[in-house]
């Protein structure tokens, strides 16, 4: 009986259950990672914004829409795309979708690669077993991200190509006046489109890291999905303010046409081209090596968060710094970093 009392009294002392509590409990790592967050937000944060500035100032926009944007649409054309007249109907539809193409690594566009995360992560695996060990994705799984993607993605390009079908001139992109300070309306509304773009990317990144409230979480509940068309109107919205030479060649013809279906038509298929070279790249990821690169991004709790929310503060971090920062500078307001070659 003695013996019982005494076994009584140490299973019930405070010291016992605390240090049970202590060794039961997760760390504070731990504790991050097992909510789906990095254990460090704030070095995730600041190295995502460095990593943004720092590509803005090496950006070479002559290279990129001039070398490659420019080649591209030459070799797929057959013929100079910038100073050969649209010859019609037809050649304006092949030539909306060859120069979405060839302005994928555009300063405008590179953009849409920071969605390649938050589909894989709408890709995902599933558990199987009790060894959780995840089954390949299947083609369907794969497709569908990017189907949503395009959802949001055409609504927006399509709207906005026939209403600048209609408008024409009378839109700031078209505009051919010129200011004394030497920023044309059309680079105005491109500051002003890609600024709120950037920051609504940037905030997307802060709301994954949860340092932010998330404006999609009460719909995303509901429609799983509507997270991939927000992103997809986002990227759809690039056209609103896009001075991409070879855009805004078909654009001035979409409008001479005043066929708002038209408009419609060429601007959504400029947005696939677009995001073609981006969804090849997904499906590669996703299909190749029997699906491990997805099973290594979903494997942690907190990765698929991790490189979301990078991705995105990245990308809008330096659509933010390349067209509110280092465009206007160029004019001679304010000041921003630029690499030797430009």
């Amino acid at each position: 009986m003695a013996r019982d009392r005494t076994a009584r009294v140490r299973k019930q002392a405070p010291g016992n259950g605390v240090r049970r509590a202590a060794e039961t409990a997760p760390r504070a790592g731990g504790q991050a990672e097992a909510s789906g967050l990095p254990r460090r937000r704030g070095p995730v944060v600041a190295l995502s914004v460095l990593a943004g500035a720092l590509i803005a100032a090496l950006w070479s926009f002559r290279f990129v829409d001039g070398v490659i944007g420019d080649n591209v649409a030459n070799t797929l054309l057959g013929y100079d795309a910038k100073h050969t007249q649209i010859g019609g109907l037809i050649a304006g539809t092949v030539f909306a979708f060859v120069s979405g193409l060839a302005g994928t690594f555009t300063a405008c566009n590179i953009a849409v690669f920071g969605a390649i995360a938050p589909m894989t992560d709408a890709s995902g695996t599933r558990p199987s077993g009790d060894a959780g060990a995840a089954r390949p994705v299947r083609i369907g799984e794969t497709l569908r991200p990017i189907g949503r993607l395009a959802i949001g993605m055409v609504a927006v390009s399509g709207v906005y190509g026939a209403v600048g079908a209609v408008l024409g001139e009378r839109l700031p992109q078209l505009s051919t006046a010129t200011a004394a300070s030497g920023l044309s309306p059309r680079l105005a509304q491109a500051s002003i489109t890609f600024g709120v773009i950037g920051l609504a990317f940037v905030y997307l990144g802060l709301a994954a890291l949860r340092l932010a409230p998330d404006p999609l979480a009460r719909l995303s509940r509901r429609f799983p999905d509507a997270r991939l068309v927000v992103i997809g109107a986002l990227i759809g919205g690039f056209l609103v303010g896009r001075p991409f030479p070879l855009f805004r060649k078909l654009f001035e013809y979409a409008a001479q046409t005043h066929n708002p279906f038209y408009g419609a038509a060429v601007f959504v298929l400029q947005s696939l081209g677009n995001i073609t070279l981006m969804a090849l790249l997904f499906v590669v990821l996703t299909r190749a090596a029997g699906g491990r690169f997805t099973r290594w991004m979903t494997a942690g709790p907190a990765r698929v968060t991790t490189i979301t929310a990078v991705a995105f503060i990245v990308v809008g971090a330096f659509t933010f710094l390349y067209w509110d920062v280092r465009l206007p500078a160029r004019f001679g307001y304010g000041w921003f970093p630029t690499a030797p070659w430009e």
